[in-house]
């Protein structure tokens, strides 16, 4: 997945620090901008894995840390729960001043709060996300546990939140406070949808109803089931990045998507330094890669797992299509495959002279399930070795090869 790391400034001249991830081989969109959990960051388990699954569906995201949190500017201390949506407001202006505007804000927590209140003010927004968002901003003065007496009084204090100290003052509480979360999620005007876990011990599930409540249609309710507060868990965040994907394509425009063409039955494009391929066969596209151990990203099978793959298919389909002519029982077929090179010379060969040359070879270990007796099971073997990749694989081959530009082939033949 291409990141991109970038700064921009905020209303008050500081510089934040965002990241902006892209999808594989494809012109981002929608773009979504992400709001983190109050006091986290942009690289929380939540961010990164929220944010993969959305460039998966083609979204560009942009995820930041508001000001003075992990590697922006500023004093945490100064800022409150108004200056996150100043900040989700600069972060807007620059996605559309840099990229293209931003249609959805998926915000965490009381990250989420924020998008509410920041949707308000950017017109560019259709959709609004809150993942284990608390219904009226103050919620997050629980956090404070007995400190909130001592910043009343002293006007700041010392606060232990998630492990980490973080200083306080009178005027956080006091923006707080000023917020009317009722009118904006009431008049909020954009697709809204909700997600929140029935285990959140951190912000109630009755806070998710709250806002669902108050919100008028179009609104959506997703239970995380099982989930903590901070998506802690990989699985489940990804799982709220893929459904907010679906989601939000029911609710924003989108464009044409252009696939490869030719008059072939496949084609195949590779651009830029790594060896991420783009495969378009017939109707269906397919990505194509190298393991992390030969150079690529692994963002699909190598070519040899796609010819085990062919194979693979085409044995299965051949034993299925045979079976059902003949009125057997054959339920499911397994296929497992692998490729190697292997020494061609063994003692049966009698062919010394080609002792230590190596020869391509497939294994193919099939699994029938179904009520068979051991004659079918038998024939059904012998079939396997019938099927037309495999006959292809086999048979001598003629490849022909040449430049789009040149009238004439490069044959080779084999076999």
């Amino acid at each position: 997945m291409p990141t991109q790391k970038v700064k921009f400034t905020n209303k008050k001249g500081y510089n934040l620090s965002a990241k902006i991830d892209l999808p594989l081989k494809k012109n981002p969109y929608p773009f979504v901008i992400f709001a983190h959990v109050f006091t986290g960051n942009k690289n929380l388990v939540a961010s990164k894995h929220i944010s993969r699954a959305l460039t998966m569906h083609g979204f560009g995201v942009m995820r930041f840390d508001f000001t003075g949190l992990g590697e922006s500017e500023g004093d945490f201390s100064d800022t409150n729960f108004s200056s996150n949506v100043e900040d989700l407001e600069a972060a807007a202006e620059y996605i559309s001043r840099e990229y293209m505007a931003p249609a959805v804000l998926v915000g965490h927590s009381l990250g989420g709060a924020a998008a509410i209140f920041a949707s308000a003010k950017i017109e560019s927004i259709k959709a609004v996300v809150s993942i284990g968002s608390p219904s009226y901003p103050e919620h997050v003065t629980h956090l404070l546990k007995d400190k909130k007496e001592e910043i009343e009084k002293n006007g700041c204090a010392q606060v232990d939140i998630g492990g980490r100290n973080f200083m306080i003052k009178k005027q956080f509480l006091d923006d707080l406070q000023a917020q009317n979360h009722i009118p904006i999620i009431k008049n909020l005007g954009k697709a809204l949808l909700v997600m929140h876990s029935p285990q959140d011990t951190i912000v109630g599930i009755e806070n998710a109803a709250n806002i669902y409540k108050l919100a008028k249609h179009p609104k959506s309710f997703i239970t995380l089931d099982r989930a903590d507060h901070m998506l802690t868990n990989k699985d489940d965040a990804f799982y709220a990045g893929s459904v907010i994907a679906s989601w939000v394509k029911r609710y924003i425009e989108f464009p044409e998507v252009e696939t490869l063409d030719t008059d072939k039955q496949v084609v195949v494009r590779l651009e830029g330094d790594d060896f991420t391929t783009e495969v378009q066969a017939g109707d269906h596209a397919i990505v194509a890669d190298e393991p992390v151990s030969f150079g690529g990203n692994n963002f699909g099978p190598s070519p040899y797992e796609l010819l085990n793959a062919g194979l693979g298919a085409c044995t299965a389909m051949t034993l299925k299509m045979y079976a059902r002519r003949k009125g057997w029982q054959l339920d499911d077929v397994y296929v497992h495959l692998s490729y190697a090179k292997t020494q061609r010379y063994d003692q049966h060969m009698n062919e010394p002279e080609n002792a230590g040359s190596r020869i391509d070879r497939f294994e193919r270990e099939i699994e029938l399930i179904g009520d068979l007796n051991d004659e079918q099971k038998q024939r059904l073997l012998e079939i396997a070795n019938k099927c037309p990749v495999h006959k292809t694989i086999a048979s001598p081959t003629e490849f022909a090869t040449k430049l789009i530009e040149q009238e004439d082939w490069v044959v080779e033949r084999f076999g």
